[in-house]
């Protein structure tokens, strides 16, 4: 059976084999684990790296991820800005913003000319993370978006001024392949793909890979697929296994190393409006986010 690495082998929380007189430690699927180091600080910020956090499946952590890695990123001394691209307004409220209090929100930002980005911005409880809220207004967007010149891109066209500002920009998208999804694919440098754990959720990546390829063709030729990150993973189970091993069969070494583990605790630090990192440092849910900041930024998928 599967077993929890321990910090001897890797940071604490990420599952896979610890070191031993075997060999070294390694992850879910039997790859050498490697050894991320912390990265080094940076001179100054920008140009930032645009990341859509994607999957049209609902429930599988796409908002968790967007807070969590953010938080981490940001405790490397990133400077990170989240964009809540989802009219329910889950990333927002989960960095203390309420959807319904907002003058001004990302469907402003997106629809009024005389609106910047400077407007919307808000920062948070976090140094170093700022964010761009949503609430319900987001939802008509998708429809008056269809008559509009070059619609795939007015997300891309807002989100210029803080590429030199940021280093990195985090787009929570929501769990559909809608318009406002192409517009994230659209103004995206990468995409990470959290997938539960289960068999269901894995039917819909190849579906979501298609649209990626065709925004890709047609739209944005320079975007790539930074990830696919497994969540919700519960070590118990063969059928959790079973899913990452399917994954990597299917797409190889896209198949991220760091594994997000089922807990209580993710539920609630999003009560608590704070991410798990704020939340519950020690815990080991936290660890991996920090697991997977260093991952990215080791694999050029952030500065």
């Amino acid at each position: 059976m599967t077993q929890p690495a321990t910090a001897e082998s890797t940071l604490p929380g990420i599952p896979g084999r610890e070191a031993n007189d075997d060999g070294p430690a390694t992850d879910v699927v039997g790859r050498t684990l490697p050894d991320y180091p912390a990265p080094a600080p940076l001179a100054d910020h920008g140009p930032a790296r645009v990341v859509a956090m994607c999957n049209q499946k609902g429930g599988v952590g796409k908002t968790t991820t967007t807070i969590n890695l953010g938080a981490a990123l940001a405790e490397c001394g990133r400077k990170v800005l989240l964009v809540d691209f989802d009219p329910q307004g889950a990333a927002s409220v989960g960095v203390g913003v309420s959807p319904h209090d907002l003058d001004l929100s990302v469907y402003n930002l997106i629809m009024e000319r005389d609106v910047e980005l400077a407007d919307v911005v808000r920062p948070t409880r976090i140094d170093g993370l700022d964010v761009v809220p949503a609430n319900i207004d987001l939802s008509a967007a998708e429809v008056q978006l269809v008559g509009e010149v070059a619609r795939e891109s007015v997300l891309s066209r807002a989100l210029r001024p803080a590429l030199d500002e940021y280093d990195l920009v985090l787009v929570d998208c929501q769990p559909s392949l809608g318009l406002l999804t192409v517009n994230a694919l659209t103004a995206a440098n990468g995409v990470l793909i959290p997938l539960e754990c289960e068999f269901f959720a894995l039917r819909g990546v190849a579906l979501l890979v298609e649209t990626i390829d065709k925004v890709r063709d047609r739209l944005n030729p320079d975007l790539a697929v930074d990830g696919i990150l497994p969540t919700m993973f519960d070590s118990r189970t063969l059928h959790s296994r079973e899913v990452v091993q399917r994954v990597h069969e299917a797409f190889g070494d896209t198949l991220l190393h760091t594994v997000i583990g089922r807990t209580v605790k993710f539920p609630d630090a999003s009560v608590a409006a704070e991410p798990i990192t704020a939340y519950a440092p020690s815990h080991a849910g936290a660890a991996a986010y920090r697991h997977l900041a260093r991952e990215l930024v080791a694999r050029g998928s952030s500065r």
